[in-house]
Protein backbone atom coordinates (compact mmCIF):
# COMPACT_ATOMS: atom_id res chain seq x y z
CA UNK A 1 0.00 0.00 0.00
CA UNK A 2 1.45 3.66 -0.92
CA UNK A 3 2.00 5.75 2.25
CA UNK A 4 -0.80 7.93 2.84
CA UNK A 5 -0.25 11.12 5.00
CA UNK A 6 -3.10 11.47 7.44
CA UNK A 7 -2.19 14.95 8.50
CA UNK A 8 -3.28 16.20 5.05
CA UNK A 9 -7.11 16.39 3.82
CA UNK A 10 -6.73 13.12 1.95
CA UNK A 11 -9.08 11.53 -1.08
CA UNK A 12 -8.77 8.82 0.38
CA UNK A 13 -11.14 9.17 2.98
CA UNK A 14 -14.78 8.79 0.21
CA UNK A 15 -17.55 8.18 2.87
CA UNK A 16 -20.04 10.27 3.19
CA UNK A 17 -18.95 11.52 6.65
CA UNK A 18 -15.12 10.97 8.20
CA UNK A 19 -13.72 13.18 10.38
CA UNK A 20 -10.37 12.68 8.94
CA UNK A 21 -10.92 13.63 6.17
CA UNK A 22 -12.39 16.74 7.17
CA UNK A 23 -9.82 17.44 9.24
CA UNK A 24 -6.18 17.20 9.18
CA UNK A 25 -5.03 14.84 11.68
CA UNK A 26 -2.70 17.45 13.39
CA UNK A 27 -5.65 19.22 14.67
CA UNK A 28 -6.55 15.85 16.22
CA UNK A 29 -3.08 15.85 17.87
CA UNK A 30 -3.12 19.99 18.84
CA UNK A 31 -7.17 19.22 20.20
CA UNK A 32 -5.83 16.83 22.89
CA UNK A 33 -2.50 18.50 23.51
CA UNK A 34 -4.06 22.17 24.14
CA UNK A 35 -6.66 19.99 26.74
CA UNK A 36 -3.56 18.16 28.21
CA UNK A 37 -2.25 21.97 28.80
CA UNK A 38 -5.76 23.79 30.17
CA UNK A 39 -5.72 22.51 33.62
CA UNK A 40 -3.22 20.75 36.00
CA UNK A 41 -5.74 17.70 36.57
CA UNK A 42 -4.43 14.02 35.78
CA UNK A 43 -5.36 11.92 33.27
CA UNK A 44 -7.52 8.01 33.71
CA UNK A 45 -7.45 6.67 30.00
CA UNK A 46 -9.60 3.44 29.53
CA UNK A 47 -8.17 0.88 27.86
CA UNK A 48 -10.21 -2.40 27.04
CA UNK A 49 -8.00 -3.51 24.28
CA UNK A 50 -10.37 -2.85 21.37
CA UNK A 51 -10.12 -0.81 18.49
CA UNK A 52 -11.89 2.60 19.85
CA UNK A 53 -9.58 2.45 23.06
CA UNK A 54 -6.71 1.67 20.99
CA UNK A 55 -7.59 4.16 18.88
CA UNK A 56 -7.70 7.02 22.14
CA UNK A 57 -5.04 5.80 23.88
CA UNK A 58 -3.06 6.02 20.75
CA UNK A 59 -3.77 9.49 19.88
CA UNK A 60 -2.91 10.55 23.40
CA UNK A 61 0.34 9.12 22.70
CA UNK A 62 1.10 10.69 20.03
CA UNK A 63 -0.20 14.23 21.25
CA UNK A 64 1.73 14.02 24.11
CA UNK A 65 5.21 13.19 22.10
CA UNK A 66 4.50 16.41 20.30
CA UNK A 67 4.73 18.24 23.24
CA UNK A 68 7.78 19.94 24.93
CA UNK A 69 8.96 17.41 27.81
CA UNK A 70 8.87 20.62 30.12
CA UNK A 71 5.28 20.88 29.88
CA UNK A 72 4.59 16.84 30.46
CA UNK A 73 3.87 17.96 34.10
CA UNK A 74 1.19 15.69 35.06
CA UNK A 75 0.43 12.07 35.11
CA UNK A 76 -1.22 10.10 32.50
CA UNK A 77 -2.92 6.77 33.96
CA UNK A 78 -3.82 4.15 31.62
CA UNK A 79 -6.59 1.66 33.58
CA UNK A 80 -7.88 -1.39 31.97
CA UNK A 81 -10.76 -3.60 33.85
CA UNK A 82 -10.24 -7.63 34.04
CA UNK A 83 -13.76 -8.85 35.29
CA UNK A 84 -11.82 -12.19 36.43
CA UNK A 85 -13.76 -14.12 33.53
CA UNK A 86 -12.30 -12.33 30.61
CA UNK A 87 -11.45 -14.84 27.90
CA UNK A 88 -8.04 -15.81 29.13
CA UNK A 89 -7.14 -15.01 25.26
CA UNK A 90 -7.88 -11.26 25.67
CA UNK A 91 -6.25 -11.25 29.47
CA UNK A 92 -3.07 -12.15 27.51
CA UNK A 93 -3.11 -10.10 25.18
CA UNK A 94 -4.49 -6.75 27.65
CA UNK A 95 -1.56 -7.69 29.95
CA UNK A 96 0.96 -7.96 27.50
CA UNK A 97 0.39 -4.58 26.38
CA UNK A 98 -0.02 -2.70 29.76
CA UNK A 99 3.67 -4.33 30.21
CA UNK A 100 4.65 -2.99 26.77
CA UNK A 101 3.17 0.42 27.30
CA UNK A 102 5.02 1.29 30.82
CA UNK A 103 8.47 0.23 28.78
CA UNK A 104 7.86 2.59 25.79
CA UNK A 105 6.60 4.95 28.05
CA UNK A 106 9.91 4.63 29.98
CA UNK A 107 11.67 4.87 26.87
CA UNK A 108 10.15 7.99 25.39
CA UNK A 109 10.59 9.90 28.68
CA UNK A 110 6.29 10.42 29.10
CA UNK A 111 4.63 10.59 32.56
CA UNK A 112 2.26 7.53 31.49
CA UNK A 113 1.81 4.18 33.74
CA UNK A 114 -0.55 1.38 32.93
CA UNK A 115 -2.48 -0.54 35.59
CA UNK A 116 -4.99 -2.89 35.58
CA UNK A 117 -8.15 -3.45 38.35
CA UNK A 118 -10.14 -6.41 38.81
CA UNK A 119 -12.90 -6.38 41.10
CA UNK A 120 -12.86 -7.51 45.29
CA UNK A 121 -12.67 -11.00 45.70
CA UNK A 122 -16.63 -10.86 47.99
CA UNK A 123 -17.87 -9.07 44.42
CA UNK A 124 -16.38 -11.46 41.69
CA UNK A 125 -18.66 -13.53 39.17
CA UNK A 126 -18.17 -16.64 41.09
CA UNK A 127 -18.16 -15.39 44.54
CA UNK A 128 -21.86 -14.27 43.95
CA UNK A 129 -22.86 -16.94 41.52
CA UNK A 130 -21.38 -20.68 43.00
CA UNK A 131 -20.70 -18.74 46.57
CA UNK A 132 -24.12 -16.67 47.09
CA UNK A 133 -26.28 -18.30 44.84
CA UNK A 134 -27.06 -15.58 42.61
CA UNK A 135 -28.63 -16.87 39.30
CA UNK A 136 -27.03 -16.11 35.75
CA UNK A 137 -27.82 -12.56 34.65
CA UNK A 138 -30.35 -11.59 32.16
CA UNK A 139 -30.87 -8.60 30.80
CA UNK A 140 -33.10 -7.37 33.51
CA UNK A 141 -31.04 -8.69 36.61
CA UNK A 142 -27.21 -7.77 35.72
CA UNK A 143 -25.39 -7.85 39.05
CA UNK A 144 -22.46 -8.20 37.59
CA UNK A 145 -21.84 -5.06 35.69
CA UNK A 146 -21.60 -2.92 38.87
CA UNK A 147 -19.58 -5.52 40.98
CA UNK A 148 -17.18 -6.14 38.23
CA UNK A 149 -16.96 -3.54 35.75
CA UNK A 150 -17.90 -0.06 37.37
CA UNK A 151 -16.73 -0.23 40.83
CA UNK A 152 -13.23 -1.23 40.15
CA UNK A 153 -12.48 1.61 37.65
CA UNK A 154 -14.34 3.95 39.30
CA UNK A 155 -12.54 3.15 42.94
CA UNK A 156 -9.40 3.50 39.98
CA UNK A 157 -10.86 7.24 39.40
CA UNK A 158 -11.68 8.28 43.15
CA UNK A 159 -8.28 7.44 44.42
CA UNK A 160 -7.00 9.33 41.62
CA UNK A 161 -9.82 12.58 42.42
CA UNK A 162 -8.38 12.02 46.06
CA UNK A 163 -5.04 12.48 45.48
CA UNK A 164 -5.39 15.52 43.17
CA UNK A 165 -8.73 16.83 43.56
CA UNK A 166 -9.94 15.78 40.39
CA UNK A 167 -9.25 14.03 37.78
CA UNK A 168 -10.38 14.19 33.89
CA UNK A 169 -11.48 10.35 32.60
CA UNK A 170 -10.38 9.63 28.59
CA UNK A 171 -12.73 7.40 26.76
CA UNK A 172 -12.99 6.16 23.50
CA UNK A 173 -16.83 6.33 23.15
CA UNK A 174 -18.23 7.26 19.88
CA UNK A 175 -21.70 8.57 19.22
CA UNK A 176 -21.96 6.16 15.80
CA UNK A 177 -21.53 3.59 17.79
CA UNK A 178 -25.58 3.12 19.41
CA UNK A 179 -28.32 5.99 20.06
CA UNK A 180 -27.51 5.11 23.85
CA UNK A 181 -23.91 6.01 23.50
CA UNK A 182 -25.15 9.58 21.70
CA UNK A 183 -27.18 10.12 25.20
CA UNK A 184 -24.57 9.36 27.47
CA UNK A 185 -22.14 11.61 25.36
CA UNK A 186 -24.79 14.69 25.41
CA UNK A 187 -25.81 13.95 28.61
CA UNK A 188 -23.30 15.83 30.74
CA UNK A 189 -21.70 17.87 28.75
CA UNK A 190 -20.34 20.88 30.05
CA UNK A 191 -21.29 24.44 28.02
CA UNK A 192 -18.50 25.66 25.50
CA UNK A 193 -16.01 22.65 26.88
CA UNK A 194 -14.65 19.65 24.96
CA UNK A 195 -15.72 18.33 28.85
CA UNK A 196 -17.93 16.60 30.34
CA UNK A 197 -19.19 15.96 33.62
CA UNK A 198 -19.30 12.30 35.26
CA UNK A 199 -22.37 10.67 35.62
CA UNK A 200 -21.28 9.37 39.17
CA UNK A 201 -18.23 10.51 40.29
CA UNK A 202 -18.27 13.90 41.86
CA UNK A 203 -14.80 15.48 41.01
CA UNK A 204 -14.21 13.51 37.96
CA UNK A 205 -14.60 14.99 34.26
CA UNK A 206 -14.97 13.09 31.29
CA UNK A 207 -13.24 13.89 27.88
CA UNK A 208 -13.97 11.98 24.47
CA UNK A 209 -11.66 12.71 21.50
CA UNK A 210 -13.16 10.10 19.22
CA UNK A 211 -16.53 11.08 19.65
CA UNK A 212 -17.04 12.21 16.08
CA UNK A 213 -15.09 9.32 14.56
CA UNK A 214 -16.63 7.07 12.42
CA UNK A 215 -15.53 3.06 12.28
CA UNK A 216 -13.85 3.69 9.20
CA UNK A 217 -11.79 6.44 10.75
CA UNK A 218 -10.75 4.21 13.91
CA UNK A 219 -9.58 1.48 11.56
CA UNK A 220 -7.81 3.91 8.73
CA UNK A 221 -5.84 5.77 11.56
CA UNK A 222 -4.80 2.25 13.41
CA UNK A 223 -3.92 0.62 10.33
CA UNK A 224 -2.14 4.01 9.30
CA UNK A 225 -0.53 4.84 11.93
CA UNK A 226 2.17 2.57 14.14
CA UNK A 227 1.37 1.59 17.40
CA UNK A 228 3.55 3.91 19.51
CA UNK A 229 4.07 0.95 22.46
CA UNK A 230 4.28 -2.16 20.05
CA UNK A 231 1.40 -3.64 19.92
CA UNK A 232 0.73 -4.73 16.07
CA UNK A 233 -2.58 -3.12 14.93
CA UNK A 234 -2.78 -5.68 12.28
CA UNK A 235 -3.34 -8.23 14.86
CA UNK A 236 -5.71 -6.36 16.36
CA UNK A 237 -8.12 -5.90 12.90
CA UNK A 238 -7.44 -10.11 13.03
CA UNK A 239 -8.76 -10.27 16.22
CA UNK A 240 -11.89 -8.41 15.62
CA UNK A 241 -12.37 -10.75 12.12
CA UNK A 242 -12.49 -13.64 14.90
CA UNK A 243 -14.03 -12.27 18.09
CA UNK A 244 -16.27 -9.72 16.19
CA UNK A 245 -15.84 -6.88 18.59
CA UNK A 246 -14.65 -6.15 22.36
CA UNK A 247 -16.42 -5.18 25.55
CA UNK A 248 -15.26 -1.21 25.92
CA UNK A 249 -14.61 -0.23 29.71
CA UNK A 250 -17.91 0.63 31.65
CA UNK A 251 -17.70 3.13 34.13
CA UNK A 252 -21.75 3.97 34.34
CA UNK A 253 -24.98 1.69 34.43
CA UNK A 254 -25.90 3.79 31.35
CA UNK A 255 -23.39 1.24 29.05
CA UNK A 256 -25.38 -0.99 27.72
CA UNK A 257 -24.42 -4.79 27.87
CA UNK A 258 -21.82 -5.69 25.32
CA UNK A 259 -22.41 -9.19 24.81
CA UNK A 260 -23.81 -11.04 21.87
CA UNK A 261 -20.83 -9.82 19.33
CA UNK A 262 -18.26 -8.90 20.99
CA UNK A 263 -15.54 -10.23 23.26
CA UNK A 264 -15.61 -9.81 27.03
CA UNK A 265 -16.80 -12.16 29.56
CA UNK A 266 -16.95 -15.74 28.67
CA UNK A 267 -19.87 -15.94 30.82
CA UNK A 268 -21.91 -13.70 29.46
CA UNK A 269 -25.58 -15.27 29.86
CA UNK A 270 -27.19 -11.30 29.17
CA UNK A 271 -27.94 -12.46 25.36
CA UNK A 272 -28.82 -16.25 24.56
CA UNK A 273 -25.56 -17.33 22.28
CA UNK A 274 -22.19 -15.91 22.46
CA UNK A 275 -21.90 -15.47 18.92
CA UNK A 276 -17.79 -14.62 19.86
CA UNK A 277 -16.85 -16.97 21.70
CA UNK A 278 -18.47 -19.49 18.79
CA UNK A 279 -16.78 -17.43 16.43
CA UNK A 280 -13.22 -18.05 17.73
CA UNK A 281 -13.79 -21.27 18.13
CA UNK A 282 -14.37 -21.80 14.87
CA UNK A 283 -11.33 -19.82 13.96
CA UNK A 284 -9.22 -22.48 15.52
CA UNK A 285 -9.39 -21.75 19.70
CA UNK A 286 -10.93 -25.18 20.11
CA UNK A 287 -9.96 -25.19 23.84
CA UNK A 288 -12.19 -22.65 24.47
CA UNK A 289 -15.14 -25.20 23.94
CA UNK A 290 -15.62 -26.37 27.56
CA UNK A 291 -15.70 -22.71 28.34
CA UNK A 292 -18.76 -22.16 25.84
CA UNK A 293 -20.64 -25.50 27.32
CA UNK A 294 -19.93 -24.11 30.65
CA UNK A 295 -21.71 -20.91 29.87
CA UNK A 296 -24.52 -22.64 27.44
CA UNK A 297 -25.43 -24.62 31.08
CA UNK A 298 -25.35 -21.22 32.76
CA UNK A 299 -27.66 -19.77 30.17
CA UNK A 300 -29.76 -22.98 30.05
CA UNK A 301 -30.72 -22.34 34.22
CA UNK A 302 -32.43 -19.23 32.87
CA UNK A 303 -35.25 -21.40 31.21
CA UNK A 304 -38.30 -21.28 33.30
CA UNK A 305 -38.79 -25.41 33.08
CA UNK A 306 -35.24 -25.41 34.90
CA UNK A 307 -35.76 -23.35 37.63
CA UNK A 308 -37.34 -25.91 39.50
CA UNK A 309 -34.57 -28.48 39.95
CA UNK A 310 -31.82 -25.79 40.26
CA UNK A 311 -33.52 -22.83 42.25
CA UNK A 312 -35.13 -22.38 45.90
CA UNK A 313 -38.25 -20.66 46.32
CA UNK A 314 -37.10 -19.13 49.24
CA UNK A 315 -35.19 -16.54 48.81
CA UNK A 316 -32.24 -15.08 50.65
CA UNK A 317 -34.23 -12.86 52.83
CA UNK A 318 -35.56 -15.84 53.85
CA UNK A 319 -39.27 -15.35 53.00
CA UNK A 320 -40.91 -16.90 49.37
CA UNK A 321 -42.33 -14.46 47.11
CA UNK A 322 -45.60 -15.27 44.79
CA UNK A 323 -46.20 -12.83 41.73
CA UNK A 324 -49.47 -12.61 39.71
CA UNK A 325 -50.36 -15.97 40.93
CA UNK A 326 -46.73 -17.46 40.28
CA UNK A 327 -43.97 -18.58 42.36
CA UNK A 328 -40.84 -16.68 42.46
CA UNK A 329 -37.79 -18.36 42.51
CA UNK A 330 -34.64 -17.08 44.17
CA UNK A 331 -30.76 -18.50 44.27
CA UNK A 332 -29.14 -21.60 43.00
CA UNK A 333 -29.92 -24.34 45.88
CA UNK A 334 -26.48 -25.71 47.62
CA UNK A 335 -26.97 -28.74 45.89
CA UNK A 336 -26.31 -27.14 42.57
CA UNK A 337 -24.13 -24.70 43.25
CA UNK A 338 -22.06 -27.77 44.06
CA UNK A 339 -22.56 -29.28 40.79
CA UNK A 340 -21.80 -25.79 38.81
CA UNK A 341 -18.34 -25.97 41.05
CA UNK A 342 -17.59 -29.18 39.76
CA UNK A 343 -18.39 -28.57 36.10
CA UNK A 344 -16.39 -25.27 36.40
CA UNK A 345 -13.13 -27.31 37.55
CA UNK A 346 -13.61 -29.91 35.53
CA UNK A 347 -13.72 -27.06 32.45
CA UNK A 348 -10.74 -25.63 34.12
CA UNK A 349 -9.29 -28.87 33.74
CA UNK A 350 -10.30 -29.69 30.06
CA UNK A 351 -8.82 -26.11 29.26
CA UNK A 352 -5.62 -26.41 29.89
CA UNK A 353 -5.33 -29.88 28.52
CA UNK A 354 -6.38 -29.01 25.63
CA UNK A 355 -4.96 -25.38 25.36
CA UNK A 356 -0.89 -26.81 26.62
CA UNK A 357 -1.52 -24.15 28.98
CA UNK A 358 -0.95 -25.44 32.72
CA UNK A 359 -1.56 -21.64 33.88
CA UNK A 360 -5.17 -20.90 32.61
CA UNK A 361 -7.42 -20.19 35.85
CA UNK A 362 -11.19 -19.96 35.72
CA UNK A 363 -11.52 -19.28 39.31
CA UNK A 364 -8.93 -18.06 41.47
CA UNK A 365 -7.73 -19.88 44.34
CA UNK A 366 -9.21 -16.85 46.60
CA UNK A 367 -12.28 -17.28 45.38
CA UNK A 368 -12.56 -21.01 45.88
CA UNK A 369 -11.23 -19.70 49.55
CA UNK A 370 -14.09 -17.13 49.71
CA UNK A 371 -16.95 -19.35 48.26
CA UNK A 372 -16.25 -22.17 51.05
CA UNK A 373 -16.64 -19.19 53.81
CA UNK A 374 -19.85 -18.43 53.03
CA UNK A 375 -21.53 -22.27 52.34
CA UNK A 376 -19.89 -22.85 55.84
CA UNK A 377 -21.93 -19.66 57.48
CA UNK A 378 -24.50 -19.05 55.35
CA UNK A 379 -25.68 -22.18 54.53
CA UNK A 380 -24.59 -24.00 57.67
CA UNK A 381 -22.33 -26.47 55.92
CA UNK A 382 -20.94 -28.87 58.38
CA UNK A 383 -19.93 -31.09 55.72
CA UNK A 384 -16.88 -28.63 54.71
CA UNK A 385 -17.86 -30.15 50.72
CA UNK A 386 -15.78 -27.75 48.70
CA UNK A 387 -12.39 -28.57 49.80
CA UNK A 388 -13.86 -32.82 49.26
CA UNK A 389 -14.81 -31.39 45.78
CA UNK A 390 -12.13 -29.43 44.92
CA UNK A 391 -9.64 -32.76 45.55
CA UNK A 392 -11.92 -34.78 44.10
CA UNK A 393 -11.95 -32.45 40.69
CA UNK A 394 -8.47 -31.54 40.50
CA UNK A 395 -6.61 -34.42 42.33
CA UNK A 396 -4.89 -32.53 45.33
CA UNK A 397 -5.51 -30.36 47.95
CA UNK A 398 -5.37 -26.58 48.70
CA UNK A 399 -4.17 -24.97 51.64
CA UNK A 400 -7.19 -24.47 53.18
CA UNK A 401 -7.42 -22.45 56.14
CA UNK A 402 -8.99 -24.51 59.65
CA UNK A 403 -12.15 -23.01 61.52
CA UNK A 404 -10.52 -23.55 64.96
CA UNK A 405 -13.69 -22.44 66.05
CA UNK A 406 -16.25 -25.01 64.16
CA UNK A 407 -17.16 -27.77 66.58
CA UNK A 408 -19.69 -29.60 64.22
CA UNK A 409 -18.88 -32.14 61.50
CA UNK A 410 -20.95 -34.86 59.69
CA UNK A 411 -21.58 -37.00 63.18
CA UNK A 412 -22.81 -33.78 64.71
CA UNK A 413 -25.07 -32.87 61.27
CA UNK A 414 -26.93 -36.74 61.47
CA UNK A 415 -27.63 -36.31 65.30
CA UNK A 416 -29.18 -33.30 65.48
CA UNK A 417 -31.08 -34.79 61.53
CA UNK A 418 -32.21 -37.04 63.46
CA UNK A 419 -33.49 -35.85 66.67
CA UNK A 420 -35.19 -32.70 64.48
CA UNK A 421 -37.07 -35.15 62.47
CA UNK A 422 -38.16 -37.11 65.81
CA UNK A 423 -39.55 -33.38 67.29
CA UNK A 424 -41.22 -31.92 63.75
CA UNK A 425 -38.43 -29.39 64.17
CA UNK A 426 -36.38 -28.02 60.50
CA UNK A 427 -33.01 -28.55 61.61
CA UNK A 428 -31.69 -25.99 59.35
CA UNK A 429 -33.53 -23.85 61.44
CA UNK A 430 -31.39 -25.06 64.67
CA UNK A 431 -28.00 -25.36 62.70
CA UNK A 432 -28.39 -21.60 62.53
CA UNK A 433 -28.91 -21.09 65.15
CA UNK A 434 -26.18 -22.78 66.60
CA UNK A 435 -24.39 -21.19 64.08
CA UNK A 436 -25.06 -17.45 65.62
CA UNK A 437 -24.71 -18.48 68.97
CA UNK A 438 -21.21 -19.91 67.82
CA UNK A 439 -20.41 -16.86 66.15
CA UNK A 440 -21.10 -14.76 69.16
CA UNK A 441 -19.06 -17.13 71.65
CA UNK A 442 -17.17 -15.55 73.84
CA UNK A 443 -17.97 -11.70 73.44
CA UNK A 444 -18.09 -9.15 75.74
CA UNK A 445 -21.21 -7.47 73.34
CA UNK A 446 -23.21 -9.54 71.40
CA UNK A 447 -24.58 -6.96 69.41
CA UNK A 448 -27.56 -7.26 67.17
CA UNK A 449 -27.76 -11.15 68.74
CA UNK A 450 -31.16 -10.83 68.86
CA UNK A 451 -32.54 -9.69 65.70
CA UNK A 452 -29.99 -12.55 63.81
CA UNK A 453 -31.89 -14.76 65.93
CA UNK A 454 -35.31 -13.13 65.43
CA UNK A 455 -34.64 -13.32 61.84
CA UNK A 456 -33.66 -17.24 62.15
CA UNK A 457 -37.43 -17.79 62.95
CA UNK A 458 -39.23 -15.50 60.91
CA UNK A 459 -37.14 -17.66 58.05
CA UNK A 460 -39.16 -19.90 55.90
CA UNK A 461 -37.52 -23.33 56.71
CA UNK A 462 -39.97 -25.41 54.03
CA UNK A 463 -38.10 -27.09 51.06
CA UNK A 464 -39.55 -26.34 47.19
CA UNK A 465 -41.63 -29.49 47.83
CA UNK A 466 -42.80 -28.85 50.97
CA UNK A 467 -43.79 -25.18 49.53
CA UNK A 468 -44.94 -26.88 46.31
CA UNK A 469 -47.69 -29.32 48.40
CA UNK A 470 -48.84 -26.00 50.52
CA UNK A 471 -49.62 -23.90 47.25
CA UNK A 472 -51.41 -26.93 45.26
CA UNK A 473 -53.15 -27.46 48.86
CA UNK A 474 -54.57 -24.00 49.12
CA UNK A 475 -52.12 -23.20 51.86
CA UNK A 476 -53.20 -20.07 53.76
CA UNK A 477 -49.20 -19.85 54.21
CA UNK A 478 -48.56 -17.08 51.43
CA UNK A 479 -49.02 -14.20 54.20
CA UNK A 480 -50.11 -10.76 52.66
CA UNK A 481 -46.59 -9.91 53.16
CA UNK A 482 -45.14 -12.40 51.06
CA UNK A 483 -47.59 -10.89 48.36
CA UNK A 484 -46.61 -7.03 48.71
CA UNK A 485 -43.14 -8.44 48.69
CA UNK A 486 -43.72 -9.25 44.83
CA UNK A 487 -43.76 -5.58 44.27
CA UNK A 488 -40.16 -4.73 45.17
CA UNK A 489 -37.39 -4.42 42.20
CA UNK A 490 -36.33 -7.25 39.70
CA UNK A 491 -33.22 -6.87 41.44
CA UNK A 492 -33.85 -7.41 44.81
CA UNK A 493 -36.00 -10.51 43.53
CA UNK A 494 -32.93 -12.05 42.89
Amino acid sequence: MAEINLYDNSNYFNQDYSVLRQRPLGEVYDEIGNIYLSNNLPWVVGFSGGKDSTATLQLVWYALRRLPREKLTKHVYVVASDTLVESPAIVERIDASLRRMNEAAEVANLPLTAHKVTPEIDDSFWVNLIGRGYPAPYSRFRWCTDRMKIKPTNRFVMDRVTEHGEAVVILGVRRQESFTREQVINLHKITGSRLSRHSMLPGAYVYTPIEDFTVKDVWDYLFLEANPWGDNNANLGELYETAQGECPLVIDTLTPSCGNTRFGCWVCTVVEKDKSMEAMIQSGAEWMTPMLLYRDLLASTQDPANKPGTRNLVRRDGQVWVKEGKLIYGPYDFNYRQTLLRRLLQAQKEVRELSGNPKITLIQTEELRAIRRIWRSELNDWNDVLPQIYTEEVGKNLDWAQDDSSIFGPLEESLLTEACQTRGVPTELVKRLLGIEQEYYGMRRRHKVYDKIDAAFKRDWRSNEEILAAISNNSKTQSSEVLNAAQSSEVNNE
